[in-house]
């Protein structure tokens, strides 16, 4: 079995448009295929390693968007990284930069390291919608707990992201933020929302928190890809169709990215939660 050209083109839209979203685009992958049935959904529920690989390449071509809409902010986040190694004098801004370089890289270590040592049983896992609605659900509950708990006045504007975000995140909140974004292993939970909601729980504002999920989603996404991109040569169908994906994937991320970058400016994630729980309840119903 293998996928169609349109199959993995809605593949791709699905995954571009649900990346950044707090909603799990992992969960959205399979939850999808398995609603839909036919031969997307017994390709995914038979074929779940090669699945993974697939989603993977779309999750990497939804970081390159990332990286281009954000490339002059991970210019400065770098160079003041390296910077800092040599101890040199700094601006304030590169000083904040420099921190916040620093804090994404601990972030994504544990999630790098749970997923490697248990890359086997997730993919066994991965596929199964039953599951995937469960996580789904837990997802929205997750985002709800995180605005009840910032209370209202989370929205405010800040000048400064990298300044906010060095002031409220330390080394061990940045390591707890890390395992926390380790759930998202799991298809159904959602990387961006459970590491926005823990910047909320931090006391971040929601843009600010969004901006450093934004951040933690590149570094995870690409070692993911340094992991799973090879098995794609041994894939049935050939690499055509999969590129085709990637490349909707890359057009639909890159403009979600510009409209969620706004929407945090002054919303919350209250939509989103519910959105969660309704799709994660009736597919709990319906797959159970």
């Amino acid at each position: 079995m293998h996928l169609s050209y349109l199959q993995t083109m809605l593949l791709g839209l699905l995954q571009g448009i649900t990346e950044l979203f707090p909603v799990s685009s992992l969960g959205h992958a399979v939850l999808v295929p398995a609603w839909v049935g036919g031969s997307l959904g017994k390709f995914v529920s038979d074929n779940n390693d090669s699945y993974l690989s697939i989603t993977v390449a779309m999750h990497f071509a939804s970081a390159i968007a990332l990286f281009i809409v954000f490339r002059s902010r991970w210019v400065l986040l770098i160079s003041s990284g390296l910077k800092g190694l040599g101890k040199k004098s700094m601006t304030p801004t590169h000083a904040h930069a420099s921190r916040v370089f620093w804090l994404v890289l601990i972030a994504t270590i544990p999630a790098g390291l749970l997923g490697i040592a248990f890359q086997k049983k997730l993919t066994n896992l991965f596929g199964d919608a039953k599951y995937t609605a469960i996580f789904l659900t837990i997802n929205g509950i997750i985002l709800i707990v995180a605005e009840l708990l910032t209370g209202k006045g989370s929205t405010h504007l800040v000048a400064n992201a990298d300044e906010e975000i060095a002031k409220h995140i330390d080394i061990k909140r940045a390591i707890g933020i890390g395992f926390g974004q380790s759930a998202a292993l799991f298809a159904g939970i959602s990387r961006f929302g459970i590491t926005m909601s823990a910047g909320l729980i931090r006391g971040l504002s929601h843009s600010v928190a969004a901006d450093f999920a934004f951040l933690l989603s590149l570094p995870i996404i690409a070692a993911a890809a340094v992991v799973k991109l090879p098995h794609l040569a041994h894939l049935n169908g050939g690499l055509g169709p999969v590129l085709v994906g990637s490349l909707v994937s890359f057009c639909a991320t890159y403009v979600s990215i510009k409209f969620l970058v706004k929407w945090f400016k002054t919303n919350t994630l209250y939509p989103f939660a519910i959105y969660c729980l309704l799709f994660g309840v009736f597919s709990i119903i319906k797959f159970a």
